[in-house]
């Protein structure tokens, strides 16, 4: 399958709903219909009309001057100059060359351009298909693969400078440096972190490969300074073996290389007697169809059908594993959640229907049933449109409906949920009422100061709590909830969901299903 026509089943960021801010403007109820409906009949003239220049070449044809006449209440307006054939060369060409503004932007053609490519492919019935900048495309497929030049860990941005290092991956420079999960980046080529945000330690980390760092780490109250050489990562996959013996492996996107990164961490867990495993797929938003095909082939017989693909023609096209199960643990968990879609979806159904071992723990999935494929321009950008829907082996399609698991267990509704950054001069105290403090009650009921409520109220019960937090946090006790409560807050969340395992209760029912 050749790079310009790779298929993917990934959920992007433009699959979720979201909801602008805007001023109240003042509509007449009885207008509000028609003006709905005329914005709709407008999106599809332009559609159409782009679609059809397309046919008749972008910016081909002659410009013949005309007169058009429109007429309303007796009353007519001539307007000439443009060609009505050929609609989207002569908007064009004005805009680029009449237009007030357009000696303000540099590129203006290509701007303009851009955006009508952007209305073209954006419709109501398929969010998934979109043209895409150069930029865009880089960054869309950046995210899949997830590849770039650094050390190889994975730290939290626990408050109060502290960079605590979560993950450390395996085959990394920081693996071969000897870095451990729990060391805490202090130091970055002698400066230190304190003032640093995430981004700012990113940024100094990651370079060219073959340079070197050098990071200064504190473990167990002493600092470890360790020079590091820089070299490629490819981070789809993360694997450790848990304290009772169980393999974890989490799947974090179906990439380029995500198929051989798995396959290291199952060898380590084989080598080592591993035999239950939890297989955590929660975000996975999905990736590409080769990639998913050597992942499942991975842990299914040689042969089976993993999904099917079907054209719009009634054509119907199988994908099979291919030298399967290279592995044979058993029994499986899968981890699911909301944000577990397309490639990943897939795979859940495919393990579920090609195993009698596999028992899916957590919430019903995203529900992405499409299958794109990636058509590139010469100039780097790329237009990336559906072509298929899939169904499973058992021809069950996801689309809008999602993956039940077999086991519901639903995470605390602070994981997940969508925080504002509090203004600086923000500031709640009793009685008042807002979304942050709705966001912090949930903060404290997940870190078991037990507020009396969640509503957004700031109660009696929720200033005691907030006190009881400051009090443990360093923080002076005041029962208000202003910016540094509830930045530290928020990172207190972060850093106790990724370090505090008996707090995901998914991750806990899943070992109960496996040990009893």
């Amino acid at each position: 399958m050749s790079e310009e026509e790779k298929k993917t089943l990934p959920a992007e960021e433009d699959d979720l709903i979201r909801i602008p801010v805007m001023r109240h403007q003042s509509v007449p109820a009885e207008d509000y219909e028609k003006l709905k409906k005329k914005h709709r009949r407008l999106k599809i003239i332009l559609v159409f009309a782009a679609v059809l220049c397309l046919m008749l070449g972008w910016l081909g044809g002659s410009i013949v001057p005309y007169a058009y006449a429109h007429s309303m209440q007796n009353s007519i307006n001539a307007v000439t100059g443009l060609d009505s054939s050929d609609k989207f060369s002569s908007i064009l060409r004005v805009m680029s060359e009449e237009w007030f503004f357009a000696a303000d932007i540099e590129d203006v053609s290509t701007r303009l351009t851009d955006q009508a490519l952007y209305g073209m492919t954006t419709n109501e019935e398929d969010p998934h298909t979109s043209y895409m900048s150069s930029e865009e495309i880089e960054s869309f497929t950046q995210s899949i693969n997830r590849h770039f030049v650094g050390i190889g860990v994975q730290y939290i941005d626990a408050g109060d400078g502290m960079f605590l290092v979560e993950r450390v991956f395996r085959s990394s420079p920081a693996e071969a440096a000897g870095v451990q999960a729990g060391d805490i980046i202090r130091f970055v080529n002698g400066e230190s972190t304190e003032n640093m945000t995430s981004e700012d330690i990113s940024g100094r980390v990651r370079g060219e490969e073959g340079t070197k760092v050098s990071i200064g780490f504190e473990r167990d109250g002493e600092i470890i300074t360790l020079e590091i050489t820089r070299a490629p990562i490819n981070n789809t996959v993360y694997g450790e073996i848990m304290a009772d013996g169980t393999g974890y492996l989490e799947i974090i996107q179906f990439g380029d290389t995500t198929a051989q990164e798995a396959r290291g961490y199952l060898e380590d867990f084989r080598d080592r007697n591993v035999q239950e495993l939890i297989i955590d797929l929660r975000g996975d938003g999905g990736g590409y169809l080769d990639s998913l095909r050597a992942v499942a082939s991975l842990f299914i017989e040689d042969g089976p059908v993993i999904m099917k693909q079907v054209y719009s023609d009634g054509k119907v096209e199988e994908l099979r594993s291919v030298e399967g199960l290279a592995f044979d643990f058993a029994p499986v968990v899968l981890l699911v959640d909301r944000n577990t879609a397309s490639a990943a979806e897939v795979f859940t159904l495919a393990m579920k229907e090609n195993r009698d071992d596999v028992t899916i723990i957590g919430e019903t999935t995203y529900g992405k049933g499409t299958v794109q494929i990636t058509r590139y321009f010469n100039d780097g950008s790329a237009l990336k449109y559906t072509t298929s829907k899939w169904v499973s082996s058992q021809d069950v399609w996801v689309n809008g409906t999602g993956i039940e698991p077999d086991i519901a267990v639903a995470n605390h509704e602070v994981i997940g949920t969508t925080y504002a950054e509090m203004p600086d001069e923000g500031s709640f105290s009793y009685d008042s009422v807002s979304e942050f403090v709705r966001f912090a009650q949930l903060g404290l009921d997940y870190l078991e100061y037990a507020p009396d409520r969640t509503d957004g109220y700031l109660s009696h019960g929720t200033e005691n709590a907030l006190r009881q937090f400051q009090q443990d946090a360093g923080l002076e006790a005041t029962g208000i909830l202003d910016q540094k409560t509830y930045n530290t807050l928020i990172s207190r969340i972060i850093l106790d969901y990724n370090t505090n395992r008996d707090h995901d209760p998914q991750l806990q029912k899943a070992l109960e299903v496996l040990h009893g």
